[in-house]
């Protein structure tokens, strides 16, 4: 790994590049909807199984690279399990077994807890004892035989080509006057279709990140795992004219390397990326979505017009390509509408 690279590892981990975090997905991500994960104070636990947590968070962080929102979710799913376990009488990790598992998912599951919150709790008890059992703590696994709910999978929303670009022209439109404000929002919108970034990739960007000649931005994702995207020619209209005219005009000394910056002058932020899609989808009459809708939307419309698997799962940063696979499911669905609709022996 280059110097370079290690730098901005470590730089990602600091407030001025938000760390991006979503749901629970291959790519070992809390789900998005799932509760927190809660936290019991570590000095209720004995100290052995204390340490062994604030070892299996060190693991989490430091070995596999993952998301600080990753490594607080699964951390605390894990206090919560030898909180409970050390109620019940366990004294140390040896003691734990499938009915103490059990026991504890239980418990939450007698909370109404959601569908996710309960998945990614087992998920989170499955990694702990994995790592256990891999470094010797542990003399066995019993986590194997642990079951978590299924997760009902719902097809991304996906909005139209004609209705993404509509959105793209009413962003424009908006921001032809130059005002500052205006053109973020358009650049924000384009650079989430264009190359299908998640909300917190969007908003980490920095100024040297984005390469107008080359018509390519780098971005870090999930686990800190770094990666470069292309963007098309209406995108980088919009990121030409925000360095030109929008960015000098919020600027102040301490706006740092940020790509896009809000009022203040300092890095915008997730929430209100989120809440410019939402009011330009009102404003074009396009169907309400999020950013994470554009990104969804820009995985299909790539698959729809022909590109591969593997190449639409490194625009996307996906870990595995079974995550990449749903996309194929979004597009078979609109094809077979379709068939049905016009094909007379449909």
């Amino acid at each position: 790994m280059s110097r370079e690279t290690e730098q901005r590892r470590s730089v990602s981990r600091t407030a001025p590049r938000p760390a991006p975090g979503s749901g629970p997905t291959p790519e070992a991500e809390p789900a998005q909807g799932a509760e927190p994960a809660q936290a019991p104070d570590a000095r209720h636990l004995p100290p052995a199984l204390a340490t062994a947590v604030a070892e299996f968070e060190q693991h989490l962080d430091v070995q596999r690279g993952l998301s600080t929102h990753t490594v607080r979710a699964y951390t605390g799913d894990v206090r919560s399990l030898l909180s409970r376990a050390v109620e019940t009488g366990v004294r140390g990790l040896d003691d734990v077994d499938i009915a103490v598992l059990r026991d504890w998912l239980a418990d939450l599951g007698a909370r109404d807890l959601a569908r996710t919150t309960m998945a990614r709790r087992g998920a989170a008890a499955r990694a702990f004892f994995a790592w256990t059992t891999s470094t010797g703590r542990t003399a066995h696994n019993p986590a194997l035989r642990l079951a978590s709910p299924k997760v009902a999978r719902h097809l991304p929303t996906v909005l139209a080509v004609d209705a993404a670009t509509h959105l793209m022209e009413t962003a424009r439109d908006a921001a032809a006057d130059g005002d500052p404000a205006r053109l973020r929002e358009w650049v924000a919108v384009e650079v989430l279709y264009a190359s299908g970034l998640r909300v917190a990739e969007l908003v980490g960007i920095d100024v040297d990140d984005v390469d107008l000649g080359e018509r390519t931005l780098r971005v870090v994702g999930k686990g800190d795992k770094e990666r470069v995207v292309p963007f098309g020619v209406p995108a980088g209209r919009a990121l030409r004219r925000w360095l030109d005219v929008g960015r000098p005009a919020l600027a102040v000394p301490g706006s740092g390397p940020a790509l896009l910056l809000g009022e203040r002058g300092r890095r915008w932020g997730q929430r209100q990326a989120r809440e410019t899609v939402h009011r330009l989808a009102a404003l074009a009459g396009v169907d309400d979505v999020a950013p994470h809708d554009l990104r969804h939307s820009a995985a299909t419309h790539l698959l729809q017009g022909g590109s591969d698997l593997r190449s639409v799962q490194e625009v996307l940063g996906h870990a595995t390509l079974s995550t990449t696979q749903r996309y194929t499911h979004v597009s078979a669905d609109r094809l077979r509408a379709s068939f049905e609709q016009a094909f007379p022996r449909a």
